[in-house]
């Protein structure tokens, strides 16, 4: 009796760890053409053999190395950081509607950066994550304060209102910033538009130790973030200790946030996006949501990047309004689908 009751729960377990090494697989794929698609095209051969093989007298070899690759691995880190930063969001605040960038972690890291530059012009590449993830942090506590006085508390209504309010406001400095010295924000346009053209590899090496220990730690912390995404009573009676986990939370997700924001600057709609994709496979447990989030996050961005590269030859859009092109539908389904 008992194993019949279990075996559905079985089969679905199954189902659900198969299906992550298959989404690998196919984040593999994407990752090999979205080196091999360009203004030269590369067959996937050569791909494979520059990065198994590689021969620096050789041009394709050069272009792959000091160009493609890169470009393919800050897709790849980007989209899996600010997946899971959303997930996480999602859960602990229980708002379906939660993301760094529509509660104002992104603005935020964005506002700290080109105000940093403003008057200190361009920052060291060391310090660039500090500077995003106090400028995340602090407008993350902005916007619960907010959210905390208005009528009925941090609601996921009001602390999405207060989101998108502090998101406008500091987007508006922004853009005043910009107005008021054009020449020295030349360089940061193209950033604050969300892209991956030209970004070089070492601003990788500062930042991706960075965002592999908070993947890890928000892989550590998904079973608890179910209990929580249940309700605070639910989660303390399961033993879940509810204030040391939030900041551990917070933190992981401000570091994904501002890491993610130094490298690609502000990219709108992942981490709303890919959450609910990854839900539709796995249901509510964050066990999975989370892993499935990072996977389906990276192949997303690659497979978006590969997208704005090849849209309008031989310009190129910038990645971030691709995104946004293709969240701001899903995003409006997902409003109607909570109004109902």
């Amino acid at each position: 009796m008992s194993a019949v009751t279990h075996e559905p729960g079985s089969r679905r377990m199954v189902l659900t760890a198969s299906g992550l090494p298959l989404l690998i697989g196919l984040t593999v794929v994407l990752f090999g053409l979205h080196i091999a698609v360009g203004a030269k095209h590369l067959p996937l051969a050569t791909v494979l053999e520059a990065i198994v093989n590689r021969d620096a007298t050789v041009f394709d070899h050069m272009i792959i190395w000091d160009l493609r690759l890169p470009r393919a691995l800050i897709a790849l880190t980007v989209g899996a950081a600010l997946s899971v930063a959303g997930a996480l969001m999602q859960g602990v605040t229980r708002n379906p509607l939660a993301d760094p960038g529509l509660l104002g972690l992104m603005a935020g890291a964005s506002f700290a950066v080109v105000i940093v530059s403003f008057f200190f012009g361009p920052a060291a590449l060391y310090w660039l994550p500090w500077i995003a993830a106090l400028g995340a942090l602090v407008t993350a506590l902005v916007v619960y304060f907010i959210a905390h006085w208005a009528p009925g508390g941090p609601t996921p209504l009001t602390l999405t209102l207060s989101g998108a309010a502090i998101s406008a406001f500091l987007g508006a400095i922004i853009s005043i910033a910009h107005l008021l010295n054009e020449d020295s924000f030349d360089n940061l346009r193209i950033w604050l538009s969300g892209s991956l053209a030209g970004r070089d590899i070492s601003m990788l090496y500062v930042t991706g130790p960075w965002i592999a220990v908070a993947l890890i730690a928000g892989l550590a912390l998904a079973r608890q973030v179910t209990a929580l995404a249940m309700g605070d009573d639910v989660a303390k009676g399961l033993g879940v200790r509810t204030g040391p986990l939030k900041l551990q939370l917070l933190g992981v997700v401000v570091v994904l946030t501002a890491c993610s924001v130094t490298l690609a600057g502000p990219m709108g709609f992942v981490g709303l996006v890919i959450p609910h994709i990854a839900r539709l496979f796995v249901g509510s447990d964050y066990r999975w949501i989370v892993p499935y989030s990072a996977v389906i996050g990276a192949a997303y961005l690659l497979g978006v990047d590969i997208i704005a590269r090849v849209a309008i030859p031989p310009r190129e859009i910038s990645t971030g309004i691709i995104t946004a092109m293709v969240g701001a539908p899903v995003f409006i389904q997902l409003v109607r689908m909570r109004a109902k």
